[in-house]
């Protein structure tokens, strides 16, 4: 976890080497050490348990030496598209530790999978009909059904995947649903893997626990319909709320292993094998994003200092400020924290939207053109996935190193030169559409 004294020592580190500065006005930052500390505890928590694949979401920070980094300490990996398969095989994980996700898989998607050996967790059962026709002979994936529990929403209803009209899975208390259900398996025995997500961010860990106890209910009931244990493993997909608020990880991968067995204690006992698929909560609290204030202003009597970190690097937060408020803090053009007192003011980004702002009427030292802003608990989802609206490159992004009291930075992903946006963007096809 990045506290206050690593994020200016990175800040220190990264002003002097220019990767944050007039050239470079925004930029993402991943402790190194912080996620291998991530994994441990996630390996710990489990270390009970006799069967667990711990498969990292990639959607939460699909860049491959992270991903590289999780492989090494240990992690498998989930996928849930083309491109993060991809991205997962490039940065060293084997097809075995891999599971594969999506509402909306392609045949082609299907078939590579089961030609690679990577898990798949089918979303219906018109999907299951395809894999029926795909499925090669001696197929080394493990198969399983996405099902959804139906037991409601958290305080996000956009995070929030075990609702009554979800677009996840197989919806359990659907009119003869679970009929089906159970039919589908009698005819598939090489179908051996139940999948549900109840969600992660807002969802509070009863709520997810009583889903995950649904899964094993129907685990137990497939498994005497059929008559034999055709069902051996459980995938509990994501993930765990992360706390935005302060520097304190709550709630921790032990307190989601304690409410799952208080649900259900038959569910960690070995008889199932397990996968999880965290990702926020292995990463957030690891990251940061930093930018230069560009300008400060006055607009209708509030001040607003405009800065290189918006929608772009912070889409959730601009789109969804209730929900996924951040930690901003101030900082003098060197890095240092800045202590004076606070005053009300906007942090706005560069994007030519008016909602462009990540925090209204802050308490924040009063900034200047020049500091740095940074927003803390970034390291998911927010750099790592920018989007591209008004054309703006993608930020650099480094590994911070803590060797020998001095802090390095190493490149996760060097900053996009504007050169490989005119090319993303057609450049070579220029002429195309003026005719003969």
């Amino acid at each position: 976890m990045l506290h206050q004294e690593k994020v200016q020592a990175a800040l220190r580190k990264a002003t002097t080497e220019g990767v944050l500065g007039e050239g470079h006005p925004v930029a993402g930052f991943i402790d190194v050490q912080g996620v291998r500390d991530s994994v441990t505890a996630l390996h710990d928590a489990f270390a009970h348990v006799p069967d667990v694949l711990h498969a990292f979401a990639v959607k939460a920070c699909p860049l491959v030496p992270v991903l590289r980094l999780l492989a090494d300490a240990g992690m498998g990996c989930e996928v849930a598209s083309p491109g993060e398969t991809r991205l997962a095989l490039a940065a060293g994980f084997t097809p075995e530790r891999m599971v594969l996700d999506s509402p909306a898989k392609t045949r082609a998607e299907i078939r590579e999978a089961l030609t690679l050996g990577i898990a798949l967790n089918a979303d219906n059962l018109t999907e299951l009909d395809r894999v029926d026709a795909l499925r090669p002979q001696h197929s080394r994936s493990v198969i399983g059904l996405r099902v959804n529990p139906q037991v409601g929403a958290g305080t996000i209803a956009a995070m929030s995947t075990a609702t009554h009209h979800s677009k996840f899975g197989v919806a359990l208390d659907d009119p003869g649903a679970r009929a089906r259900v159970l039919e589908a398996f009698l005819r598939r025995p090489w179908l051996t893997r139940l999948h549900a997500h109840v969600g992660s961010q807002g969802c509070p860990l009863p709520l997810i626990a009583k889903g995950l106890a649904a899964l094993h209910r129907l685990a137990e009931d497939i498994n005497a319909y059929v008559g034999r244990r055709q069902v051996t493993s459980l995938d509990l997909g994501g993930g765990l709320p992360v706390n935005f608020s302060d520097d304190t990880t709550m709630p921790t991968f032990k307190d989601y292993v304690r409410v799952l067995a208080d649900a259900e204690p038959a569910l960690l006992d070995g008889r199932y094998e397990l996968v999880t698929e965290f990702g926020r909560s292995l990463l957030a609290k690891n990251g940061f994003t930093a930018a230069v204030v560009e300008y400060v202003k006055t607009s209708g009597g509030r001040r607003i200092a405009l800065t290189h970190a918006g929608a772009q690097v912070a889409t959730r937060t601009v789109f969804m400020p209730e929900a996924w408020p951040v930690r901003i803090t101030g900082h003098a053009p060197d890095g240092v924290l800045k202590t004076t007192p606070a005053v009300p003011q906007d942090v706005a980004g560069p994007l030519c939207f008016a909602g462009d702002v990540v925090a209204h009427e802050r308490l924040l030292p009063e900034l200047s053109e020049g500091d740095l802003v940074v927003l803390h608990d970034t390291g998911a989802y927010y750099f790592s996935a920018p989007w591209a609206y008004n054309s703006l490159p993608r930020p650099g992004v480094y590994g911070v190193l803590h060797r020998a009291g001095d802090t390095v930075l190493v490149p996760v992903r060097s900053p996009q030169p504007v050169e490989e946006l005119v090319e993303e963007s057609g450049g070579c096809h220029a002429e195309a559409l003026l005719g003969p």
